[in-house]
């Protein structure tokens, strides 16, 4: 049975309700949507609310990847993009739609798309390669920690030790195994910007290489997938044209950089 308002209007009748929070949460969204680069005073403004409330819902929101921060400015954060791959669908910035095309058709391997949103990757978006990949599901699962796959393990390895340390500290215990398998690979990442990793037990590699921003903090990556059969015996030249495609999106990147009359360029998804 409906419950009832003061006045005797069941709610069903009522309609959607407006929600405090959720109509703030959903204001800083959108003034950063359409105003990115926003400052903290900036929104506080917009929301005409306290700061220490404004404050509160960022810190939220930057926590969970909705918002992204770089010289005290707010942009649209990652967690938003990785909504588009639950639902088939592909958005990008700096990294173009063309580009996994592109690689995908010279590997002719699937193409995975991941950025990091705090201890985590989340795939943002994907070029199917020719055959599905049973043991391999990026859309069933698009939110996983670094050490999972071969995507996270190249943004580990870009991380400065300490901070590095601290992520396996605190996540290592619970993947020993594949704490082993990214320390045993880390010299190779380090020196050849890439990793290859093949998991024949469940039927797939991956070939991965990290990027970062113009800062140099590491903030996505990118992935070719495949059968081992289609990896093995291949990781030299895998690695090679992967890394050479990642440096070209990089310094298209910069170049758009210099150009731009902003000093901070997207995150690169």
């Amino acid at each position: 049975m409906d419950s009832m308002d003061d006045l005797g209007t069941p709610a069903s009748a009522r309609g959607p309700q407006p929600h405090r929070t959720i109509d703030r949460v959903t204001q800083i969204l959108e003034e950063v949507i359409y105003r990115p680069g926003m400052t903290f005073t900036e929104l506080t403004s917009a929301l005409d609310a306290p700061k220490s409330s404004v404050h509160g819902f960022i810190q939220g929101l930057l926590s969970s990847g909705w918002l992204y921060e770089a010289d005290r400015r707010f942009y649209l954060g990652p967690a938003v993009y990785s909504l588009t791959l639950a639902t088939g669908s592909l958005r990008f910035g700096l990294v173009r739609h063309e580009d996994m095309i592109a690689l995908r058709e010279a590997t002719g391997l699937g193409v995975l798309l991941g950025v990091r949103v705090g201890d985590h990757l989340i795939y943002v978006a994907t070029e199917e390669g020719p055959e599905p990949l049973p043991g391999f599901d990026a859309r069933a699962n698009i939110r996983r920690t670094l050490l999972s796959d071969a995507g996270g393990w190249a943004i580990l390895a870009t991380l400065s030790d300490a901070e590095r340390h601290r992520y396996l500290q605190a996540h290592g215990e619970a993947q020993p195994e594949r704490r082993a398998a990214f320390q045993d690979a880390l010299a190779q990442l380090q020196d050849r910007g890439a990793v290859a990793v093949l998991h024949p037990n469940q039927g797939y590699g991956e070939v991965a290489a990290g990027f970062a921003d113009a800062r140099g903090d590491a903030i996505a990556s990118v992935a070719l997938v495949g059968a081992v059969s289609e990896i093995e015996g291949r990781t030299e030249e895998l690695t090679s044209l992967l890394r050479a495609h990642v440096d070209g999106w990089q310094e298209r990147a910069a170049g758009a950089a210099v150009g731009s009359s902003r000093t901070y360029q997207r995150p690169v998804y």
